[in-house]
């Protein structure tokens, strides 16, 4: 196992309401000397999830939603922040129930992806979430978010619609799909 670098020195060298910057220095185990910044959240980091809600053994639900990075409307899964004391599978379920008018009876954590471990320190939650059913909570969105489904049959030409570009939902399908797989439930 390779020998991680020493941090020589760390600052905070911006802020704002959801995230710092954070310069490290760092020598590394060849003395090499580097300067990195990194994305680190605010607060207490409790993390958040990204949920895989399967209306049927074949099709998923996804949202549209304003996306300020993008500067535009996207598809994707719902997903947020975990609140404070919250467990990840009632996250999701809340997070479900906000952002599609959904809940699940069956949840369950597949796997934590990094976001862009090379400048954040922030990871997400998958969860796959089953057995559906209508009920609607308010939420922090500041208006009502449109549900579509997507085929598990079709993710590798779901990447060419133009609302669809976050890499982290396309990997959370394509796991939920192979999961579902492995276990008989989806038939490619």
């Amino acid at each position: 196992m390779r020998q991680k670098p020493t941090v020589l020195a760390r600052e905070i060298v911006a802020s704002s309401r959801l995230f710092r910057v954070e310069e490290l220095q760092l020598r590394f185990s060849n003395g090499v000397e580097r300067t990195y910044e990194r994305l680190v959240g605010k607060g207490a980091g409790y993390g958040a999830v990204m949920v895989v809600a399967m209306v049927d053994a074949e099709h998923a639900l996804l949202v549209e939603e304003y996306c300020g990075g993008t500067d535009d409307y996207q598809l994707s899964l719902p997903k947020g922040l975990i609140e404070p004391g919250e467990d990840v599978l009632d996250a999701a379920n809340r997070e479900l129930k906000e952002e599609a008018g959904f809940g699940a009876r069956k949840l369950e954590l597949l796997a934590e992806l990094s976001l862009s471990p090379g400048y954040m320190s922030q990871k997400i939650q998958v969860v796959l979430a089953s057995d559906l059913y209508e009920e609607r909570l308010p939420g922090d969105e500041p208006e009502p978010m449109r549900v579509d489904q997507t085929s598990l049959r079709e993710l590798s030409s779901l990447i060419q619609h133009p609302q669809f570009t976050e890499g982290r939902a396309l990997a959370a399908l394509y796991l939920a799909r192979d999961v579902l797989t492995q276990r008989g439930i989806f038939k490619p």
